[in-house]
């Protein structure tokens, strides 16, 4: 992993799966509904004895996505951010980051609605986590201290703020479309790479 770029392995590993369902020939509404993410499942309210165990979907969802489109934007937010976040936290921190904004955006997507049956697919979510720590970590913080509140957490609260309102904006955006955006799953992402960042940093630089 110390030789690898762990944000260049992600994107390939990617890339190959989704290009493989994509092109392939195959059913891509039948893979979405066996590897992607399914809030009911999880509630234990819908069983596919076929499809990939619930517990992993956040992970499997996220090598799915609708489209050449779809694909290409989030790996290329992957990669923007995920290079620079990588050369703070290390190839295992950047994993790790990957591996819970993965789960948090599922967990996101799963609090509204657990009855939900509507697959979520695609990495954005797990890449929002990226982003979060990437803005926390290289973002030039103008806030400051709002009586006692520190200006470290006014910076954090306007970063989840503004990743809030843009994915809102977003969602809304494409409602009208009757297009569907995970848009819970991104914030949830994005607000475990901000807990995470500074963690991450530190045990990296202790261990180094």
């Amino acid at each position: 992993m110390r030789r690898s770029s762990a944000t260049a392995i992600l994107i390939l590993v990617t890339v190959a799966v989704s290009l493989v369902v994509t092109l392939g020939g195959g059913d891509g509404y039948e893979a979405s509904m066996r590897a992607g993410f399914i809030p009911a499942r999880l509630s234990g309210l819908q069983t596919d004895y076929l499809a990939v165990p619930a517990l992993l979907t956040p992970l499997s969802c996220t090598l799915l996505h609708a489209g050449l489109l779809h694909l290409a934007m989030n790996m290329l937010m992957l990669g923007f951010t995920g290079r620079e976040t990588e050369r703070a936290v290390g190839p295992w921190g950047l994993l790790l980051l990957y591996l819970v904004g993965a789960y948090a955006a599922a967990f996101a997507q799963w609090l509204p609605d657990p009855q939900s049956v509507t697959p979520m697919i695609g990495a954005s979510g797990a890449a929002s986590a990226v982003v979060g720590a990437y803005s926390l970590l290289f973002g030039k913080s103008r806030a400051k201290a709002i009586g006692p509140i520190p200006a470290k957490v006014v910076h954090v609260v306007w970063l989840a703020a503004a990743w809030t309102a843009i994915n809102l904006a977003i969602g809304y955006a494409f409602l009208t479309a009757n297009v569907a955006v995970a848009a819970a799953a991104h914030i949830g992402g994005f607000f475990a790479g901000l807990a995470l960042a500074r963690p991450l940093l530190l045990w990296r630089w202790r261990r180094a």
